[in-house]
């Protein structure tokens, strides 16, 4: 489907199929690969600058969340998958009423341009070993540090 270039993230149903390598030990790198790809080729800074139809935000939100360096890629678990953040850094100012005005800080350690693919992931500066994160830690970690590396 990806390598013959058959995947369409216009086609919403199917937006989550390239957080679907995160599932797999050692096919991570994949997830973060096309999330970067699908990100430079169908999301620009232009009037057409959105693929397909965003339906109350559902492109627009998945470009967020995969260029925050995490996505809720299944409706039934409340947990996030991670990939590569393209922002240095992100601050995400939380509900006063449901998290109490907490913020969490995204950090991406990235040596050179090329460096797409998470080296490690530390959490309060702690080592964090999966690429799938719940919403109860993510809604208390203070800091998420994601190290990048070339393949």
């Amino acid at each position: 489907m990806f390598i013959d270039g058959h995947y369409d993230p216009t086609n919403e149903p199917n937006i989550g199929y390239p957080f679907l390598f995160s599932y797999i030990k050692g096919e991570e790198w994949r997830t973060q690969k096309l999330t970067q790809e699908l990100l430079a080729k169908h999301f620009r800074n232009s009037p057409d600058g959105l693929p397909g139809n965003d339906d109350t935000g559902t492109m627009s939100t998945w470009a967020l969340f995969s260029m925050m360096g995490f996505y809720p890629d299944d409706a039934t678990d409340p947990s996030y998958t991670f990939t590569t953040s393209v922002f240095d850094k992100v601050i995400l100012n939380l509900d006063d009423f449901h998290y109490n005005g907490h913020t969490i800080e995204i950090e991406t350690v990235r040596p050179s341009a090329d460096a797409i693919y998470i080296d490690k992931i530390e959490i309060d500066g702690k080592p964090f070993r999966n690429f799938r994160i719940s919403h109860d830690v993510l809604i208390k970690a203070d800091k998420i540090t994601f190290y990048l590396k070339e393949r």
